[in-house]
């Protein structure tokens, strides 16, 4: 490998150290919404909800005095119990505030407790959904169910599968209204809600949902990989705002909040997204409602709201509409089955980054692989098996292209000679024995290359998907989603105590076995060709392995597995074609020479 192919293999490790800063300092802008979307009028707040969505009529100073903390605790409660879920809804505004997820641990130990999704109010991390009717022409809040409103159990005892509930509540001037809830097997609430109209004369009244959350979600935040924080669908459009950038909304009088407001013509959806959880509101398919995404900073209340179009109903009239509510975890194949069923782009829910048209492909031959195999860490071994297999034939000729370099060398070198201090000169006669010769002196890069985007998108699959969460692999890797648990602090596992805490530095510097064995493989790697000439070169050249060992040790381990698998692949597949080319690769000679101490002139 002459010094040019060396200075580009040296360009794109560069390039990709550049890169990965960048994806890590500066992700993605959040997507705006359109300012141009309609507004509605604003119906102004309580003490413990956000602002409550309001029709065009509803005057926009009405006040709803909201549940105090102490009363929502001591509301009756109905019960939530599935496989998958259980909590219970609260009789006090019908809110669904109380919701954990069975099949899901705060840690990786069984016994530690179960993920809490909802929170009722008071909590310090309150996060519910809401359902209600909003007043329009001839009401009041008075006149229609909101927060406040105590409603009465017409039908069931306990929400399950199968088992739906029935809520009835009669404001005393005709308007009736009863509030059915259902629940499949997995995550998704199904909310029906009706009135009857018997006042005697016409009323206008819309039908929203609401998810509020009172102050930031507890735990990591601002996970630049993955994305938290709103996010929407409308009309085939994602949409996604992260927390801190809903303070930056402009406030708008007639949301009472800081909003960006939107109008989905025929199918759109709404709600928070988190690490590996979500929640959202989805109208049937084909309904119009408007997408609103609000802080209330005097609260610090973040929420989220589908408004639908007002209803109007003479004296004797009916309306029923039909909503539902997803609140569980982003698991591919669930979310999948729903956007089978009819909800729009709903598998983009989750968080497939920048290289999306890779990370889908390859977390679909992930996953089935484990279907087969059981086992994750050994499903990511497998899946890089076939990658490389894929990639073979170009790899084929890039090594070959090496090989044919390497047979080059002693033509290179009296090519130096002849041209001495002229490098115009040294330049066009290596291009014209690479074209005389057929040799492509940029090939062995392309490799190297097309591995960054699959790198990133194999980051994005292991740290942003659900189904990585946790995964074992064996001893003490119990999940593939987080750093290398090893260290040489515990004997690289085999000591009963825990190593340092992932991200300190403490963790950088007393790295575990995983990342030690990447730097090795690199190193290995390397050496399948001499140091460059270039003392310069050299030096970057014999320090990148160990850099890169110490860059990615924090990174997720199922990550390093990749990467050491890949080294250990590219290794036996360049050390195998080079032999075929007739150039024998003397690994173990290029190594010593490493440890040589070097000569004068290098010193100079």
């Amino acid at each position: 490998m002459d010094d040019q192919n060396k200075n580009l293999i040296l360009a794109t490790a560069l390039s990709f150290l550049v890169i990965l800063g960048w994806f890590f300092f500066f992700p993605p802008e959040d997507k705006t919404v359109d300012p141009n979307a309609p507004q509605v009028a604003q119906t102004d707040t309580g003490n413990t909800t956000g602002s409550l969505p309001a029709t065009p009529d509803a005057p926009a100073s009405a006040a709803a005095e909201t549940s105090t903390a102490p009363e929502v605790a001591d509301a009756p409660r109905l019960r939530i119990d599935t496989p998958r879920l259980s909590g219970s809804i609260s009789l006090l505004g019908g809110r669904m505030d109380e919701l954990a997820l069975k099949d899901y641990h705060d840690t990786v130990d069984p016994t530690s407790p179960i993920v809490q999704m909802l929170h009722p109010v008071g909590a310090s991390d309150a996060y519910y959904a809401l359902y209600g009717w909003a007043p329009g022409a001839g009401l009041t809040l008075d006149d229609v169910p909101g927060p406040n409103t105590q409603w009465s159990l017409l039908a069931g005892d306990t929400l399950g599968v199968g088992k739906p509930v029935t809520l009835g509540w009669d404001n005393g001037k005709g308007l009736t209204f009863k509030r059915e809830i259902s629940i499949d097997d997995n995550y998704m609430f199904t909310v029906t809600q009706s009135v009857e109209n018997a006042s005697g004369g016409t009323v206008g009244l819309a039908p929203y949902g609401v998810l509020a959350r009172h102050g930031l979600p507890v735990g990591p935040k601002g996970f630049s990989v993955v994305h938290e924080g709103v996010i929407e669908m409308t009309d085939g459009t994602l949409s996604e705002t992260k927390y801190k950038k809903m303070k930056d909304f402009d406030f708008q009088e007639r949301e009472g909040a800081r909003a960006e407001v939107k109008q989905v013509e025929k199918d759109g959806w709404i709600g928070f997204t988190d690490h590996y959880w979500m929640t959202t509101l989805i109208p049937s398919s084909g309904s119009a409602f408007k997408q609103v995404a609000k802080y209330d900073e005097r609260r610090d209340i973040y929420q989220t709201e589908a408004v639908l179009p007002t209803e109007t109903l003479s004296d004797g009239q009916s309306t029923t509409v039909t909503t539902r509510l997803f609140a569980g975890a982003k698991e591919w194949e669930t979310i999948r089955a729903y956007e089978r069923a009819g909800i729009d782009r709903f598998i983009d829910s989750i968080d497939w980054g920048w290289f999306f048209f890779l990370t889908k492909p390859i977390f679909w031959l992930l996953h089935n692989i484990h279907k087969l195999i059981g086992n994750m860490g050994w499903s990511i071994i497998a899946l890089t098996l076939i990658l490389k297999a894929i990639l073979f034939p170009l790899a084929f000729k890039s090594y070959v292209s090496m090989a044919k370099m390497k047979e080059l060398q002693p033509q290179m070198e009296a090519l130096k000679e002849a041209a001495g201090d002229d490098r115009q000169k040294l330049q066009q006669g290596m291009m014209e024995l690479y074209k005389k010769e057929k040799v492509n002196p940029a090939a062995g890069c392309l490799p190297i290359l097309l591995q960054i985007p699959i790198f990133f998108s194999l980051y994005k699959v292991i740290s942003v998907t659900m189904e990585l969460r946790h995964a074992a692999w064996f001893g003490p890797f119990q999940d593939l989603s987080a750093p290398d648990p090893t260290s040489i602090m515990n004997f690289f596992g085999w000591a009963p105590w825990a190593g340092p805490v992932p991200g300190t530095l403490l963790a950088t510097v007393l790295i575990g076995i995983l990342p030690l064995l990447l730097g090795i493989s690199m190193f290995l790697q390397q050496k399948l060709n001499p140091a460059p000439t270039d003392p310069t070169q050299k030096m970057i050249f014999a320090w990148m392995p160990w850099v890169f060992m110490f860059m990615l040790g924090g990174f997720a381990s199922g990550l390093v597995v990749y990467w050491i698998t890949n080294n250990t692949i590219t290794f036996t597949q360049q050390y195998l074609i080079m032999r075929m080319q007739g150039y024998k690769p003397d690994v173990f000679g290029n190594i010593k020479q490493t440890f040589k101490k070097a000569p004068p002139e290098d010193k100079k």
